[in-house]
Protein backbone atom coordinates (compact mmCIF):
# COMPACT_ATOMS: atom_id res chain seq x y z
CA UNK A 1 0.00 0.00 0.00
CA UNK A 2 1.35 3.66 -0.63
CA UNK A 3 -0.12 7.12 0.04
CA UNK A 4 -2.20 7.13 -3.41
CA UNK A 5 -4.29 3.53 -2.05
CA UNK A 6 -4.38 4.58 1.91
CA UNK A 7 -7.83 4.90 2.59
CA UNK A 8 -6.51 7.10 5.90
CA UNK A 9 -4.37 9.11 3.12
CA UNK A 10 -7.26 9.74 1.62
CA UNK A 11 -9.13 11.00 4.53
CA UNK A 12 -6.41 13.19 5.58
CA UNK A 13 -6.89 14.94 1.66
CA UNK A 14 -10.37 15.34 2.60
CA UNK A 15 -9.61 17.29 5.73
CA UNK A 16 -7.50 19.54 4.25
CA UNK A 17 -10.05 20.02 0.90
CA UNK A 18 -12.24 21.26 3.61
CA UNK A 19 -9.68 23.57 5.58
CA UNK A 20 -9.21 25.17 2.29
CA UNK A 21 -13.01 25.38 1.67
CA UNK A 22 -13.37 27.06 5.13
CA UNK A 23 -10.45 29.59 4.44
CA UNK A 24 -11.95 30.33 1.05
CA UNK A 25 -14.89 31.11 1.74
CA UNK A 26 -14.16 35.42 3.12
CA UNK A 27 -13.00 35.56 -0.70
CA UNK A 28 -16.45 36.50 -1.43
CA UNK A 29 -17.42 40.52 -2.85
CA UNK A 30 -20.77 41.35 -1.59
CA UNK A 31 -20.75 43.18 -4.91
CA UNK A 32 -20.67 40.09 -6.95
CA UNK A 33 -17.86 37.93 -7.63
CA UNK A 34 -14.95 36.54 -5.59
CA UNK A 35 -11.74 38.52 -4.09
CA UNK A 36 -8.15 38.39 -3.90
CA UNK A 37 -7.53 36.69 -0.17
CA UNK A 38 -5.00 38.04 2.04
CA UNK A 39 -2.51 36.20 4.13
CA UNK A 40 -5.07 36.43 7.18
CA UNK A 41 -7.69 34.72 4.97
CA UNK A 42 -9.93 38.19 4.73
CA UNK A 43 -10.46 39.67 1.34
CA UNK A 44 -8.40 42.67 0.13
CA UNK A 45 -11.00 44.92 0.04
CA UNK A 46 -8.85 47.74 -1.77
CA UNK A 47 -7.78 45.29 -4.84
CA UNK A 48 -9.89 44.78 -7.99
CA UNK A 49 -12.50 41.91 -8.01
CA UNK A 50 -10.57 39.74 -11.07
CA UNK A 51 -12.33 37.84 -13.39
CA UNK A 52 -9.83 34.54 -13.30
CA UNK A 53 -10.08 34.40 -9.53
CA UNK A 54 -14.13 34.84 -9.55
CA UNK A 55 -14.09 32.03 -12.03
CA UNK A 56 -11.40 29.91 -10.04
CA UNK A 57 -13.74 30.38 -6.96
CA UNK A 58 -16.82 29.30 -8.73
CA UNK A 59 -15.02 26.56 -10.10
CA UNK A 60 -13.94 25.52 -6.69
CA UNK A 61 -17.26 25.92 -4.80
CA UNK A 62 -18.98 24.13 -7.84
CA UNK A 63 -16.72 21.12 -6.56
CA UNK A 64 -17.75 21.75 -3.12
CA UNK A 65 -21.23 21.47 -3.98
CA UNK A 66 -21.01 18.13 -5.36
CA UNK A 67 -19.32 17.03 -2.26
CA UNK A 68 -22.27 17.88 -0.16
CA UNK A 69 -21.11 21.03 1.55
CA UNK A 70 -23.75 23.23 2.82
CA UNK A 71 -23.85 26.64 1.86
CA UNK A 72 -21.32 25.77 -0.97
CA UNK A 73 -24.40 25.84 -3.56
CA UNK A 74 -24.97 29.28 -2.56
CA UNK A 75 -21.63 30.49 -3.62
CA UNK A 76 -21.57 28.83 -6.99
CA UNK A 77 -24.86 30.71 -7.50
CA UNK A 78 -22.72 34.40 -6.39
CA UNK A 79 -20.30 33.40 -9.25
CA UNK A 80 -22.46 32.58 -11.75
CA UNK A 81 -24.49 35.42 -11.65
CA UNK A 82 -21.34 37.90 -11.08
CA UNK A 83 -20.54 36.07 -14.59
CA UNK A 84 -24.07 37.49 -16.00
CA UNK A 85 -23.54 40.68 -13.98
CA UNK A 86 -20.83 42.65 -13.42
CA UNK A 87 -17.83 41.30 -15.07
CA UNK A 88 -19.89 40.46 -17.70
CA UNK A 89 -19.59 43.18 -21.16
CA UNK A 90 -23.18 43.66 -21.94
CA UNK A 91 -22.37 46.17 -25.04
CA UNK A 92 -19.55 44.31 -26.76
CA UNK A 93 -19.90 40.48 -25.66
CA UNK A 94 -17.08 38.91 -23.31
CA UNK A 95 -16.00 39.69 -19.89
CA UNK A 96 -13.83 42.25 -18.36
CA UNK A 97 -10.56 41.03 -16.85
CA UNK A 98 -11.49 43.23 -14.07
CA UNK A 99 -13.89 45.08 -11.91
CA UNK A 100 -14.13 47.68 -9.00
CA UNK A 101 -16.59 49.73 -7.11
CA UNK A 102 -17.17 51.96 -9.65
CA UNK A 103 -16.73 49.64 -12.46
CA UNK A 104 -14.75 47.94 -14.85
CA UNK A 105 -10.98 48.63 -14.23
CA UNK A 106 -9.72 46.54 -16.78
CA UNK A 107 -11.52 46.20 -20.19
CA UNK A 108 -8.92 43.83 -22.10
CA UNK A 109 -10.79 40.34 -23.43
CA UNK A 110 -8.41 37.70 -22.22
CA UNK A 111 -7.75 34.27 -23.59
CA UNK A 112 -6.61 33.42 -19.86
CA UNK A 113 -10.30 34.48 -18.13
CA UNK A 114 -12.24 33.44 -21.03
CA UNK A 115 -11.18 29.93 -20.71
CA UNK A 116 -11.92 30.00 -17.03
CA UNK A 117 -15.10 31.01 -17.71
CA UNK A 118 -15.69 28.17 -19.22
CA UNK A 119 -14.12 25.81 -16.37
CA UNK A 120 -16.34 27.95 -14.29
CA UNK A 121 -19.60 27.28 -16.09
CA UNK A 122 -18.73 23.97 -16.78
CA UNK A 123 -18.54 22.65 -13.69
CA UNK A 124 -21.58 24.62 -12.51
CA UNK A 125 -23.35 22.79 -15.02
CA UNK A 126 -22.01 19.58 -13.74
CA UNK A 127 -23.08 20.52 -10.35
CA UNK A 128 -26.75 21.38 -12.14
CA UNK A 129 -26.88 25.44 -10.84
CA UNK A 130 -28.84 27.65 -12.61
CA UNK A 131 -28.08 29.65 -15.11
CA UNK A 132 -25.07 27.90 -15.48
CA UNK A 133 -25.63 25.77 -18.83
CA UNK A 134 -26.67 29.16 -20.59
CA UNK A 135 -23.69 30.98 -18.97
CA UNK A 136 -21.44 27.64 -20.30
CA UNK A 137 -22.91 27.73 -24.28
CA UNK A 138 -22.46 31.82 -24.15
CA UNK A 139 -18.58 31.57 -23.33
CA UNK A 140 -18.09 28.57 -26.01
CA UNK A 141 -19.94 30.91 -28.64
CA UNK A 142 -17.92 33.41 -27.52
CA UNK A 143 -14.63 31.57 -27.59
CA UNK A 144 -15.34 30.09 -30.75
CA UNK A 145 -15.76 33.04 -32.27
CA UNK A 146 -13.37 35.41 -30.90
CA UNK A 147 -10.11 33.48 -29.36
CA UNK A 148 -10.15 30.10 -31.10
CA UNK A 149 -7.95 30.31 -33.91
CA UNK A 150 -8.90 27.15 -36.36
CA UNK A 151 -6.08 27.50 -38.70
CA UNK A 152 -3.56 26.76 -36.55
CA UNK A 153 -5.17 24.96 -33.60
CA UNK A 154 -4.29 27.50 -30.97
CA UNK A 155 -6.05 30.04 -28.59
CA UNK A 156 -5.31 33.66 -29.30
CA UNK A 157 -4.05 35.78 -26.52
CA UNK A 158 -6.61 38.92 -25.78
CA UNK A 159 -8.92 41.64 -27.68
CA UNK A 160 -9.76 45.41 -26.74
CA UNK A 161 -12.86 46.07 -25.06
CA UNK A 162 -14.51 46.13 -28.36
CA UNK A 163 -13.05 43.22 -29.97
CA UNK A 164 -11.59 45.61 -32.76
CA UNK A 165 -7.77 45.19 -31.98
CA UNK A 166 -6.12 42.15 -31.09
CA UNK A 167 -3.03 41.58 -29.40
CA UNK A 168 0.32 40.26 -31.36
CA UNK A 169 1.77 38.18 -28.53
CA UNK A 170 0.81 34.55 -28.49
CA UNK A 171 0.98 32.53 -24.79
CA UNK A 172 1.43 28.69 -24.28
CA UNK A 173 -0.40 29.53 -20.58
CA UNK A 174 -3.96 30.79 -22.17
CA UNK A 175 -3.64 27.96 -24.50
CA UNK A 176 -3.13 25.48 -21.29
CA UNK A 177 -6.00 26.57 -19.56
CA UNK A 178 -8.07 26.41 -22.51
CA UNK A 179 -6.78 23.21 -22.89
CA UNK A 180 -8.07 22.43 -19.51
CA UNK A 181 -11.62 24.03 -19.98
CA UNK A 182 -11.94 22.92 -23.45
CA UNK A 183 -11.85 18.74 -21.19
CA UNK A 184 -14.49 20.32 -18.94
CA UNK A 185 -16.60 21.46 -21.31
CA UNK A 186 -16.79 18.13 -23.39
CA UNK A 187 -17.31 16.08 -20.21
CA UNK A 188 -20.75 18.30 -19.25
CA UNK A 189 -21.76 19.09 -23.46
CA UNK A 190 -20.94 15.75 -24.67
CA UNK A 191 -19.51 17.07 -27.67
CA UNK A 192 -16.28 16.13 -28.96
CA UNK A 193 -15.40 18.74 -30.94
CA UNK A 194 -13.54 20.06 -27.69
CA UNK A 195 -11.40 17.04 -27.35
CA UNK A 196 -10.50 17.53 -30.81
CA UNK A 197 -9.89 21.03 -30.48
CA UNK A 198 -7.96 19.95 -27.30
CA UNK A 199 -5.93 17.82 -28.74
CA UNK A 200 -4.69 19.64 -31.46
CA UNK A 201 -3.42 22.10 -28.51
CA UNK A 202 -1.57 19.82 -27.18
CA UNK A 203 0.00 18.24 -29.62
CA UNK A 204 1.77 21.64 -30.39
CA UNK A 205 2.32 22.53 -27.26
CA UNK A 206 3.55 19.13 -26.05
CA UNK A 207 5.03 17.17 -28.64
CA UNK A 208 6.12 19.55 -30.80
CA UNK A 209 6.92 22.87 -28.83
CA UNK A 210 8.16 20.77 -25.64
CA UNK A 211 9.90 17.79 -27.25
CA UNK A 212 11.72 19.51 -29.76
CA UNK A 213 13.05 21.93 -27.33
CA UNK A 214 14.72 18.84 -24.86
CA UNK A 215 11.40 19.50 -22.96
CA UNK A 216 12.21 23.15 -21.99
CA UNK A 217 8.46 24.22 -23.41
CA UNK A 218 8.64 27.40 -24.75
CA UNK A 219 6.05 30.27 -23.09
CA UNK A 220 5.96 33.40 -25.40
CA UNK A 221 5.54 33.42 -29.06
CA UNK A 222 5.00 35.93 -31.90
CA UNK A 223 1.43 36.08 -33.53
CA UNK A 224 3.06 33.51 -36.16
CA UNK A 225 3.69 31.23 -33.25
CA UNK A 226 7.21 31.47 -33.16
CA UNK A 227 9.03 31.47 -30.30
CA UNK A 228 10.41 34.44 -28.26
CA UNK A 229 12.83 32.97 -25.75
CA UNK A 230 13.77 36.17 -24.82
CA UNK A 231 10.51 37.67 -23.50
CA UNK A 232 10.32 39.53 -20.32
CA UNK A 233 13.97 38.55 -19.84
CA UNK A 234 14.36 41.99 -17.96
CA UNK A 235 11.27 41.39 -15.45
CA UNK A 236 12.06 37.49 -14.96
CA UNK A 237 10.04 37.26 -12.10
CA UNK A 238 6.44 38.08 -13.90
CA UNK A 239 3.60 36.39 -12.27
CA UNK A 240 1.81 35.46 -15.34
CA UNK A 241 4.49 36.15 -18.40
CA UNK A 242 7.65 34.95 -16.53
CA UNK A 243 11.10 35.02 -18.61
CA UNK A 244 12.44 31.43 -19.64
CA UNK A 245 10.45 27.98 -18.91
CA UNK A 246 7.98 27.56 -16.31
CA UNK A 247 8.68 24.05 -14.49
CA UNK A 248 4.88 24.08 -13.06
CA UNK A 249 3.17 24.50 -16.11
CA UNK A 250 5.27 21.21 -17.15
CA UNK A 251 3.49 19.13 -14.61
CA UNK A 252 0.45 20.59 -15.80
CA UNK A 253 0.83 20.24 -19.25
CA UNK A 254 1.86 16.09 -18.41
CA UNK A 255 -1.39 15.53 -16.06
CA UNK A 256 -4.08 17.23 -19.19
CA UNK A 257 -2.02 15.24 -21.74
CA UNK A 258 -2.84 12.18 -19.73
CA UNK A 259 -6.33 13.62 -19.11
CA UNK A 260 -7.10 14.09 -22.75
CA UNK A 261 -5.81 10.78 -23.97
CA UNK A 262 -8.20 9.00 -21.62
CA UNK A 263 -10.85 11.81 -22.53
CA UNK A 264 -10.13 10.63 -26.08
CA UNK A 265 -10.67 6.83 -25.68
CA UNK A 266 -13.37 6.84 -23.09
CA UNK A 267 -15.12 8.81 -26.15
CA UNK A 268 -14.35 6.46 -28.50
CA UNK A 269 -11.71 8.45 -30.54
CA UNK A 270 -7.73 7.31 -31.07
CA UNK A 271 -5.48 9.20 -28.71
CA UNK A 272 -1.88 9.01 -30.20
CA UNK A 273 0.68 6.65 -29.00
CA UNK A 274 3.02 9.78 -28.14
CA UNK A 275 0.70 11.52 -25.50
CA UNK A 276 1.61 8.65 -22.81
CA UNK A 277 5.58 8.83 -23.36
CA UNK A 278 5.36 13.04 -23.69
CA UNK A 279 3.64 13.25 -20.54
CA UNK A 280 6.29 10.90 -18.53
CA UNK A 281 8.87 12.86 -20.08
CA UNK A 282 7.78 16.30 -19.79
CA UNK A 283 7.08 15.10 -15.54
CA UNK A 284 10.60 13.97 -15.23
CA UNK A 285 12.35 16.94 -16.45
CA UNK A 286 10.33 19.51 -14.41
CA UNK A 287 11.50 17.09 -11.74
CA UNK A 288 15.39 17.02 -12.94
CA UNK A 289 15.52 20.55 -13.40
CA UNK A 290 13.07 22.05 -10.77
CA UNK A 291 13.35 19.79 -7.82
CA UNK A 292 16.40 21.02 -5.07
CA UNK A 293 18.84 22.10 -7.84
CA UNK A 294 19.85 24.79 -5.40
CA UNK A 295 20.59 22.62 -2.77
CA UNK A 296 17.31 23.69 -0.66
CA UNK A 297 14.25 21.51 -1.18
CA UNK A 298 11.16 22.94 -3.21
CA UNK A 299 10.62 23.62 -6.47
CA UNK A 300 12.46 26.57 -8.74
CA UNK A 301 9.67 29.09 -10.25
CA UNK A 302 11.69 29.30 -13.86
CA UNK A 303 14.80 27.89 -15.76
CA UNK A 304 16.68 29.62 -18.59
CA UNK A 305 17.30 27.44 -22.04
CA UNK A 306 20.02 25.61 -20.62
CA UNK A 307 18.19 24.63 -17.65
CA UNK A 308 19.75 27.06 -15.06
CA UNK A 309 17.41 28.18 -12.39
CA UNK A 310 15.94 31.57 -12.89
CA UNK A 311 13.69 32.88 -10.11
CA UNK A 312 14.18 30.20 -7.24
CA UNK A 313 11.13 31.19 -5.01
CA UNK A 314 9.07 28.10 -4.08
CA UNK A 315 5.65 28.66 -5.54
CA UNK A 316 2.79 26.49 -3.98
CA UNK A 317 0.89 25.95 -6.92
CA UNK A 318 4.10 24.19 -9.04
CA UNK A 319 4.03 22.12 -5.94
CA UNK A 320 0.28 21.67 -6.48
CA UNK A 321 0.51 20.60 -9.59
CA UNK A 322 3.47 18.34 -9.43
CA UNK A 323 1.51 16.28 -6.65
CA UNK A 324 -1.47 15.99 -9.37
CA UNK A 325 0.77 14.99 -12.22
CA UNK A 326 2.68 12.59 -10.19
CA UNK A 327 -0.73 11.36 -9.32
CA UNK A 328 -1.89 11.10 -12.17
CA UNK A 329 1.13 8.82 -13.84
CA UNK A 330 0.94 6.50 -10.72
CA UNK A 331 -2.92 5.78 -11.98
CA UNK A 332 -2.03 5.46 -15.54
CA UNK A 333 1.79 3.54 -15.39
CA UNK A 334 1.51 1.60 -11.30
CA UNK A 335 5.22 2.92 -10.97
CA UNK A 336 6.71 3.07 -7.89
CA UNK A 337 8.45 6.02 -8.33
CA UNK A 338 5.14 7.91 -8.95
CA UNK A 339 4.03 6.98 -5.93
CA UNK A 340 7.19 7.88 -4.10
CA UNK A 341 7.52 11.54 -5.34
CA UNK A 342 3.94 12.01 -4.66
CA UNK A 343 4.49 11.29 -0.91
CA UNK A 344 7.67 13.73 -1.31
CA UNK A 345 5.83 16.23 -2.29
CA UNK A 346 3.00 16.18 0.20
CA UNK A 347 5.62 15.69 2.83
CA UNK A 348 7.07 19.18 1.35
CA UNK A 349 4.14 21.01 1.10
CA UNK A 350 2.73 19.88 4.98
CA UNK A 351 6.61 21.13 6.10
CA UNK A 352 6.88 24.50 4.25
CA UNK A 353 3.63 25.54 2.13
CA UNK A 354 1.17 24.71 4.64
CA UNK A 355 0.16 27.53 7.06
CA UNK A 356 -2.31 26.48 10.19
CA UNK A 357 -2.17 29.47 12.38
CA UNK A 358 -4.27 31.29 9.30
CA UNK A 359 -4.80 28.53 6.86
CA UNK A 360 -4.34 27.96 3.25
CA UNK A 361 -1.25 27.53 1.79
CA UNK A 362 1.74 29.89 1.72
CA UNK A 363 1.64 31.07 -1.85
CA UNK A 364 5.78 31.98 -1.77
CA UNK A 365 8.59 30.70 -0.28
CA UNK A 366 12.15 31.95 -0.85
CA UNK A 367 15.03 29.74 -1.42
CA UNK A 368 15.34 29.25 2.40
CA UNK A 369 11.71 28.10 2.27
CA UNK A 370 10.81 31.04 4.62
CA UNK A 371 7.90 33.20 3.19
CA UNK A 372 8.52 35.65 0.70
CA UNK A 373 6.51 38.12 -1.62
CA UNK A 374 8.50 38.76 -4.66
CA UNK A 375 5.82 37.57 -7.16
CA UNK A 376 3.00 36.90 -5.21
CA UNK A 377 1.15 39.20 -2.22
CA UNK A 378 -1.50 36.84 -0.13
CA UNK A 379 -3.04 33.81 -0.12
CA UNK A 380 -5.21 35.10 -3.78
CA UNK A 381 -6.85 31.73 -4.09
CA UNK A 382 -7.34 28.25 -3.47
CA UNK A 383 -7.92 26.70 -7.01
CA UNK A 384 -4.87 24.96 -7.35
CA UNK A 385 -4.60 23.71 -3.84
CA UNK A 386 -7.98 22.13 -3.64
CA UNK A 387 -7.21 20.02 -7.15
CA UNK A 388 -4.45 18.92 -5.50
CA UNK A 389 -6.26 17.42 -2.49
CA UNK A 390 -8.75 15.90 -5.47
CA UNK A 391 -6.68 14.81 -8.27
CA UNK A 392 -5.47 11.52 -5.94
CA UNK A 393 -9.08 10.84 -5.38
CA UNK A 394 -10.31 10.58 -8.70
CA UNK A 395 -9.82 9.04 -12.14
CA UNK A 396 -7.48 10.78 -14.61
CA UNK A 397 -10.75 11.16 -16.86
CA UNK A 398 -13.80 12.89 -16.76
CA UNK A 399 -12.38 16.20 -15.59
CA UNK A 400 -13.31 17.08 -11.69
CA UNK A 401 -16.64 18.60 -12.03
CA UNK A 402 -17.54 15.83 -14.00
CA UNK A 403 -16.08 13.33 -12.42
CA UNK A 404 -17.28 14.15 -8.78
CA UNK A 405 -21.12 14.62 -10.70
CA UNK A 406 -20.85 10.48 -11.47
CA UNK A 407 -19.95 9.54 -7.85
CA UNK A 408 -16.28 8.80 -8.92
CA UNK A 409 -15.14 10.38 -5.65
CA UNK A 410 -12.96 7.51 -3.21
Amino acid sequence: MNWLTSPSHHRWLEGETCRLLDFGEASVDPQGGFGWLAEDGTRHVKKDTELWITCRMTHVYALASMMGRPGASALVDHGVEALQGRLKDHDHGGWFAAVNTSGPTNTTKEAYGHAFVILAASSATAAGRPGARALLDEALAIHTDRFWDDLVGMSRESFTADWSEGESYRGINANMHTLEAYLAAADVTNDHEYLRRGLRICERAVHTFARGNSWRLPEHFSEAWEPDLDFNKDTPAHPFRPYGATIGHWFEWARLTLQLAASLQQAGMAAPEWMADDARALYDAGVREGWNVDGAPGFVYTVDWDGKPVVRERMHWVAAEAIGAAAALWSKTKRDEYAQQYQQWWDYVGDHHLDHQQGSWWHELGTDNEVSRTVWEGKADTYHAVQATLIPRLPISPALAASLAAGNLA
